[in-house]
Order: C-alpha cells, then sequence, then structure tokens
C-alpha cells in the first residue's frame, strides 16, 4: 500500500495533488513513515515536489514532509537530511503557510536527530532564524520559538548551539518579544521566555543578557504581569510566568546584581495569591525567587518584614513538600541575618506553626525546620523556653533517633534545657576563646 501511494505520486498524473494527500494521511502511522524512508527513491520524489514550482503540490510535500518530523525514530528524521537545506530556504518566501510548516518540521527533526542537528548549523539555521524573528506575523514567531527551543535543549548546545545564539542578534529580539507578551503574541513570548531559561541555565556566563538589561526587563515585566492579575488575566499567563521567574532567578544566582527593586516583592506575593489554587506548581518557583533575592541580601529580608508580607508567607508552609522546604529556607535566610530580624519572626505565631512541621514524614523539611529553630534559639534565647511550654521538648526528642537528624535534634535540646540567663554553647565557645 504505501509503495502503491509512492508511486502515484510518482507517475506525475493529474491527480498527484490527491495522491499526496492520501500519503499524507498513512504518514501519520509510524509503522508507515518506517517503511516510507525505507522505499528507494521515496525522499528525493518528496523532495523534488517539494522544490516545485507548483505552490499546491509544494505545500502539500511540505504537509507530507511534516508528518515525517513527528517520527520518534532517529532514522527516520535522518531520512531527511537532503532536505533539511530546502527548509531552511523556503523560511524567507513568501507563504506564511509554508514558513510555518517549515519551520515546525525542523523543530521536530532536530528533537530526534544530532544528525540532523549537525547539518544544520553549518547551513546556518541560527542566522536564518534571527533573520524570521523579525517577522511580523505571530505564527511565525511561534514556530521561530520552537526550533529555537529545541535547538537549545540539545545535549551539545551548551558548546556548539548557544554560543552561536550569543553571538547573533537573536538574544536582543528574544527579550524584547518575551517582555512584549502581555501586549501581544503571548504564544511566541512563551516560546522565547523558555529559550532565554534554556540559555541562563546552561551557560554560566551570561554578561550578554545582563548587559542587554535582562534583569530590570524582567523585574518591569513580572510588575506589569502583577499589575494585571486583579483585572482579568489572560488566559495561558501562567505559562509566561514560570519561565520568566526562573530567568530571574537564575540570573540573580549568577551575579552580584544590586539589591531589586522592593516591588518585586510585593509582585511576587500577588503572583502566589493569583495561582495558589489553580496552578500550584508557579508556588515553588516564586519561593525559589524569593530564596535567591533573601539569600545574601539583607536590604530584601528587611524589606520583606517592613512590606508585612511574612504572614502570606507563613500560609505557605503547609502548601507541599518542596513549597514547605522552599518557605522555610526563605525564613532561614530571614533569621541568619541576626537579632533583630529573629525578633521581627517571632511577633508572628511562628514556633506554634513550626511544631506540626517536626512530625513530618519528609527529611529535608523537618532538617530546614531544625535549622531555623537553630538561629531564632542563637540570636532569641528566650525563643527556647517558649519552644519547650508549647511541647517542642518532645517535638525533638522524637528525631534523636534518626541518623541524619539527630546531631541537630540534640544541639536544639541542650539549647532548650539552658537555664534562663545562662550563655549558650555558642556564646560560651566565643568567650572561652576570647
Amino acid at each position: 500500500q504505501v509503495l502503491e501511494l509512492l508511486r502515484g505520486v510518482q507517475r506525475g498524473s493529474e491527480d498527484r495533488k490527491g495522491w499526496l494527500g492520501c500519503l499524507r494521511w498513512a504518514l501519520q502511522n509510524e509503522d508507515t513513515q518506517q517503511k516510507f524512508v525505507r522505499l528507494d527513491g521515496s525522499i528525493r520524489t518528496l523532495t523534488g515536489l517539494f522544490t516545485s514550482s507548483l505552490a499546491e503540490l509544494q505545500l502539500e510535500a511540505a504537509r507530507c514532509l511534516h508528518e515525517l518530523s513527528h517520527s520518534s525514530v532517529p532514522a527516520v528524521a535522518e531520512a531527511c537530511l537532503p532536505v533539511t537545506s530546502y527548509l531552511l530556504t523556503y523560511l524567507s518566501g513568501h507563504s506564511l503557510e509554508l514558513t510555518e510548516l517549515c519551520l515546525y518540521t525542523l523543530g521536530n527533526l532536530v528533537v530526534e536527530s544530532e544528525a540532523v542537528r549537525k547539518q544544520l548549523l553549518p547551513q546556518g539555521i541560527i542566522p536564518v532564524l534571527a533573520s524570521c524573528i523579525q517577522s511580523p506575523h505571530e505564527a511565525v514567531l511561534e514556530g521561530v520559538g520552537y526550533v529555537l527551543s529545541q535547538l537549545l535543549q540539545a545535549k551539545e548546545a551548551p558548546t556548539e548551539i548557544i554560543p552561536l545564539v550569543l553571538d547573533s542578534a537573536l538574544p536582543q529580539h528574544m527579550l524584547q518579544l518575551v517582555c512584549s507578551g502581555l501586549k501581544a503574541a503571548m504564544g511566541a513570548a512563551v516560546e522565547f521566555a523558555w529559550c532565554l531559561h534554556y540559555i541562563i541555565c546552561r551557560h554560566k556566563d551570561n554578561e550578554l543578557l545582563l548587559a542587554l538589561g535582562a534583569v530590570p526587563a524582567l523585574t518591569s515585566l513580572l510588575l506589569d504581569l502583577a499589575a494585571q492579575i486583579p483585572q482579568e488575566a489572560p488566559e495561558g499567563l501562567e505559562l509566561l510566568v514560570c519561565p520568566v521567574l526562573r530567568c530571574l532567578s537564575n540570573l540573580l544566582a549568577q551575579t552580584d546584581c544590586q539589591g531589586p527593586d522592593r516591588r518585586l516583592l510585593i509582585a511576587l506575593f500577588l503572583i502566589l495569591q493569583c495561582f495558589l489554587q489553580q496552578h500550584p506548581f508557579l508556588i515553588h518557583e516564586c519561593l525559589w525567587l524569593l530564596n535567591n533575592l533573601t539569600a545574601d541580601d539583607p536590604s530584601c529580608c528587611s524589606a520583606l518584614l517592613s512590606l508585612d508580607l511574612l504572614p502570606a508567607l507563613l500560609q505557605l508552609l503547609t502548601c507541599s513538600q518542596m513549597g514547605t522546604v522552599l518557605a522555610l529556607t526563605v525564613l532561614c535566610n530571614v533569621a541568619e541575618k541576626g537579632q533583630f530580624q529573629c525578633q521581627r519572626l517571632l511577633q508572628q505565631p511562628l514556633l506554634a506553626q513550626l511544631l506540626p512541621l517536626l512530625t513530618l514524614p519528609d527529611p529535608e523539611a523537618v532538617g530546614q525546620c531544625l535549622e531555623l529553630l537553630h538561629l531564632l534559639f542563637l540570636h532569641c534565647p528566650e525563643a527556647a523556653a517558649d519552644f519547650t511550654r508549647q511541647g517542642g521538648h518532645q517535638a525533638l526528642e522524637q528525631h534523636q533517633s534518626t541518623p541524619e537528624l539527630q546531631e541537630r535534634a540534640q544541639a536544639l535540646l541542650d539549647m532548650v534545657r539552658q537555664p534562663p540567663g545562662a550563655p549558650s554553647a555558642c556564646q560560651a565557645t566565643l568567650a572561652a576563646s576570647s
């Protein structure tokens, strides 16, 4: 049957377009795809029709190639190697549908085959995409984003693809499109936000993106997002928020940026509040960014307290397993800044909220809880007595037999057993060494 379809396409009869249509439907089956590429002259015939001057035949042949590109079998993608240069050529054509088909065919092919990727790079796929990204058509922009995101996820991307992308005009255009996603081209903005994420997390030196103003630009975008939330948020907004949060979080972790805009903290909590119920995965993204903001920045920790955001943060202590760990980590970042910050934390019913966390089955969450208690007791010894009065002593004792927790649990038990006014173990050590 596959052979009959190929012969029908090859015969050159008036109904060649009809045969191509039948072939396209047949190529939606993975077995048929593999049988087709093994037939002698199959790809050569499709390539000939794809490069035809007859627009209808060209488009139908492009649809057949697109069906082939969906195969998860690398051999099928590699059978399409002879057509890659033509796919690139037609990206600069006048047919919007053909351009879109070529883009998604290329994107699908590069996913499955390193051989295809290695052929496309010297053929100039990066400069071609840099030209296409200036298209006024959203469908083309989304297609460019799709191809680029597949290339940037390849195993050889850090050494062979990302340097080429950074040397092109793509980063500047990507950043502009991401930051204009609220006004137009939301789908393209999502694709390019993920592209930026793949570059940032797989490339150690992101000086170019920083020089292009990525941090203030992405911060401004999040502020705009938060401002829109009380109104009717655009559909799929969470798909843009997720990679933007990751980009900003990773950039802040990689560089000594100046203290962030205090409004970013408010924006984060507005985003958290908006997506808490329907898209809880965003809680982790927001908390990870909050962790990177507060880790080494006392002013950010002070802003968290002065803006009265602590009650909202404490509500996240029981949102999910990872959320608990991240919320505790942010609280540790604040507590390690000193006595004043710990006193502010203790103005909330924090100790009462930590007690149930000590019974969780997750050692990571319990360990982070123990770390927070240690910082609180160290800077505010009176908190240890309050904790004991609330039954904290028994909660700590249950971890004396847990190998990864017993040392920290025992240290805290020693602290809560101190008589009021007695120096802590740390203070005694300091006194002995002076």
